[in-house]
């Protein structure tokens, strides 16, 4: 049973998008997806720096226009379970059918705008923990006030908060956590700081005609399967000022006999958790065109095409 999953925002790295384009027809769809949005997804994908394509309202529409193009690459595959870290659960929506690929351009166009917006008012980041005991890491964070914000499993806690907060994070680390790492993003999502963002998405989300999905789409909220496309984008909207717990979608993984996974483009963070999370299954990251034979050859032996 094949597992197709999306990565998060802080997994994109400048001129990752530039040999997809050379792919057949990439260019032309990032094109139409650029003019739609009003964002010059090659020009962020391709020749950008570090510092724009971290710009929350870049990155998103970004991460999810390379997930579609390189799910697209793989040809008409049918997983056995979809799902995607924070912003690539809208990646996944669009693999199950759940959104058209313009619409889900279009809703994380206006999530990362709104984000943006959001973590502006106060000076917020997020930074990941390597090692330690989940339930002490997690007392911890909150008697500094911050917020498990991704609870991602194998061993892997991101917290979110102010700068200060985090600062004293550095200073003062959980029993057991071997590192602290700052996270290339610009706020504290998936905390109450993204409180307006919630609104602004809900308002986005009311134009949307959802279906319900064709395949089982595992979500961030609670590791659930969600059979209904209006519960899908109900818990899109909530989802941002709410945590992931990647660590029970890799659990529901598991349960429904998942024997691999394929993480799209820019791949890597997820199959690294999977890797550790579910031992045994054969995981695969598209990072380039490149990987995408040996992908086919995992789905031909895990997946209906």
């Amino acid at each position: 049973m094949l597992v197709l999953v999306a990565p998060g925002q802080g997994a994109q790295t400048p001129g990752f998008l530039t040999p997809w384009l050379d792919l057949p027809g990439a260019a032309e769809r990032l094109a139409a997806w650029s003019d739609a949005i009003g964002l010059d997804l090659a020009h962020y994908g391709t020749q950008a720096d570090a510092d724009a394509i971290r710009d929350t309202a870049v990155a998103q529409p970004l991460l999810v226009a390379a997930g579609l193009l390189s799910a697209e690459a793989l040809g008409d595959v049918t997983p056995g379970a979809v799902a995607g870290h924070s912003v690539g659960e809208i990646t996944a929506a669009a693999f199950a059918g759940v959104l058209g690929d313009t619409e889900a351009l279009t809703l994380v166009r206006k999530r990362g705008l709104a984000m943006a917006d959001a973590a502006a008012v106060t000076q917020t980041g997020m930074s990941a923990l390597l090692g330690g005991d989940p339930d002490t890491t997690v007392k911890h964070l909150e008697k500094l006030g911050l917020t498990p914000a991704n609870v991602n499993g194998a061993g892997q806690i991101v917290a979110a908060g102010t700068l200060e907060q985090l600062a004293a994070l550095e200073a003062d680390k959980p029993e057991g956590v071997r590192r602290v790492v700052a996270l290339k993003v610009a706020g504290a999502f998936h905390t109450h700081h993204m409180a307006p963002a919630v609104e602004a998405l809900a308002e986005a989300a009311e134009a949307l005609t959802p279906a319900d999905p064709r395949f089982t789409y595992v979500s961030n909220r609670d590791g659930r399967a969600v059979a209904s496309g209006a519960d899908v984008v109900a818990r899109l909207v909530g989802q941002v000022a709410n945590p992931v717990r990647w660590d029970l979608c890799m659990e529901t993984f598991q349960e429904l006999g998942a024997t691999a996974l394929i993480e799209v483009c820019p791949g890597g963070t997820l199959t690294g958790l999977a890797k550790r999370a579910l031992p045994g299954v054969p995981t695969l990251a598209l990072k380039t065109p490149d990987d995408l034979d040996a992908a086919r050859e995992l789905i031909a032996e895990h997946g209906a095409a």
